[in-house]
């Protein structure tokens, strides 16, 4: 071997021993700071979405525990501290509580709208002509502003109007006071939240049915499963978190109803809802304080509620094999 050669083989020796660490490490940060940078980086990534939660969600949250702690009227530059006085004056006067029975009417017309989403959504899994058209349809009352809603539903109940013109078609006769009667107004208002809502639902359903396994469908038409024993054995089964979500939205959901009742009645003729009522008592009555304490019993009422619903339909980690 050439001298030349031999200081050739030397050099990558040396190398190893002491010399320049190799060039695949060479750029490489200590272990310590990548460390760092792999945990620190998820918080960049949410530190946006986290001060919108905290500037639009928790902190007017704490403002209104604090206003409903006062005797503020939403105009004067000055309130003075009540303590909870809001909270015994709703407390104390039953009547206020009484409006609760007028989500009984959305509540069962959830349940109504529950049944009406998850059929369709069922029926648009399979190989159903057009199905992509009616998916649309459905969910289109969804995307529609709920003031536009309300307007265009009090052309729909006006006596004489559009639903009276349909009913005449199958021989029913008379002019219906549909918002103005207390017996109709409610059902009537119900139904359009049906209307509105249900393709929200149905959408839901729907991506939690294309979810299951194909093969499950195969299997069970081999062993001769028709169309309903596959959504007994099969759907229901399989999306049944999503069905408790749906349940724990609509109970919150009607307890919760403002911009319907609102536009089309403004709570007349028995359709106040408990928002409503909460509403005209800070921008009617002038009384910020009391609605911030309505405010506050009514976001206690739901998460109760909720974690009620729960406890007593827990969680579950659906598979299906």
């Amino acid at each position: 071997m050439t001298s030349a050669q031999k200081t050739r083989a030397a050099q990558p020796a040396a190398g190893r021993r002491g010399g320049s660490p190799p060039e695949s490490a060479a750029g490489r940060p200590p272990a310590g700071r990548r460390r760092r940078t792999a945990a620190l980086t998820p918080w960049l990534f949410l530190a946006a979405p986290l001060t919108l939660l905290v500037m639009f969600t928790y902190i007017p949250v704490a403002d209104m525990i604090g206003y409903s702690l006062t005797d503020w009227d939403g105009i004067s530059p000055t309130r003075s501290y009540v303590g909870g006085e809001n909270y015994t004056d709703l407390v104390t006067r039953p009547a206020r509580f009484e409006v609760f029975l007028v989500s009984g009417f959305y509540l069962a017309a959830s349940f109504v709208q529950i049944a009406l989403a998850l059929y369709f959504a069922t029926v648009l899994s399979f190989n159903t002509r057009f199905r992509n058209l009616f998916k649309g349809l459905l969910f289109f009352p969804y995307l529609i502003n709920g003031v536009a809603v309300g307007f265009v539903f009090l052309y729909f109940f006006q006596p004489d109007g559009t639903l009276d013109t349909l009913l005449r078609l199958f021989g029913v006769e008379g002019e219906h006071l549909w918002l103005g009667d207390p017996d109709l107004a409610n059902p009537s208002l119900a139904g359009v939240s049906v209307w509105r809502f249900m393709g929200l639902n149905m959408v839901l359903f729907l991506g939690a049915i294309q979810s299951i396994p194909p093969h499950l469908y195969e299997a069970a038409a081999l062993d001769g499963a028709n169309r309903w024993q596959q959504f007994r054995h099969i759907i229901v089964p399989g999306i049944k978190p999503v069905i408790s979500l749906s349940f724990i939205l609509a109970v919150s959901g009607s307890l919760a109803v403002f911009e319907i009742p609102y536009i089309m009645t403004g709570g007349a003729n028995g359709t106040e809802t408990f928002v409503i009522q909460t509403v005209k008592l800070a921008f009617q009555f002038d009384k910020v304080g009391l609605a911030s304490a309505s405010a506050v019993v009514l976001l206690i009422l739901i998460v109760l509620i909720t974690w009620v619903q729960r406890r007593l339909i827990p969680e579950e980690r659906v598979e299906l094999s």
